[in-house]
């Protein structure tokens, strides 16, 4: 097989998970990403999401790690977890995939705003990469553009 190089972006996703998802999650449990109702919304939203993580004859790929996030509630914040002035330590499931990177802003805003509507933090962490290159096989790549035309 022959590997080429396709033009992506890459959208992550850092999602609060509780400290008990976190816990299946570190023993091996993956049923626990359908288990937790915010990463299973998440998920669904995204399976919907034609435009996410497509490789060829591969649809919906994502990576996914588990972590923990640190922040200080400022004045003024109306916070989901912690308070003002509190260090807080959050469980966090981040969520990782790849779009490419012809898709138009609008659409790429679009995106990023469903994420947003239904993220449980005031302010959700989300990154759009610009653009960059991941490895896709050159079947997969004639295939594309057989359905592209």
């Amino acid at each position: 097989m022959n590997i080429e190089l396709k033009a992506v972006r890459k959208l992550r996703i850092h999602w609060p998970i509780s400290t008990e998802t976190m816990t299946q999650l570190a023993s091996g449990d993956l049923q626990a990403l359908n288990s937790d109702p915010g990463i299973a919304s998440l998920l669904d939203a995204l399976q919907s999401t034609p435009e996410l993580g497509g490789f060829g004859n591969y649809h919906h790929v994502f990576e996914s790690s588990a972590g923990y996030e640190g922040f200080t509630v400022a004045e003024g914040a109306n916070p989901t977890l912690g308070t003002v002035g509190q260090r807080t330590i959050s469980p966090t499931f981040v969520f990782t995939t790849y779009f490419d990177d012809s898709l138009d802003q609008c659409t790429v805003q679009a995106l990023v705003q469903r994420i947003v509507d239904i993220h449980p933090w005031e302010v959700p962490v989300i990154e759009v990469s610009g653009p960059l290159s991941v490895s896709s096989s050159a079947a997969a790549a004639h295939a594309e553009s057989r359905m592209a035309s």
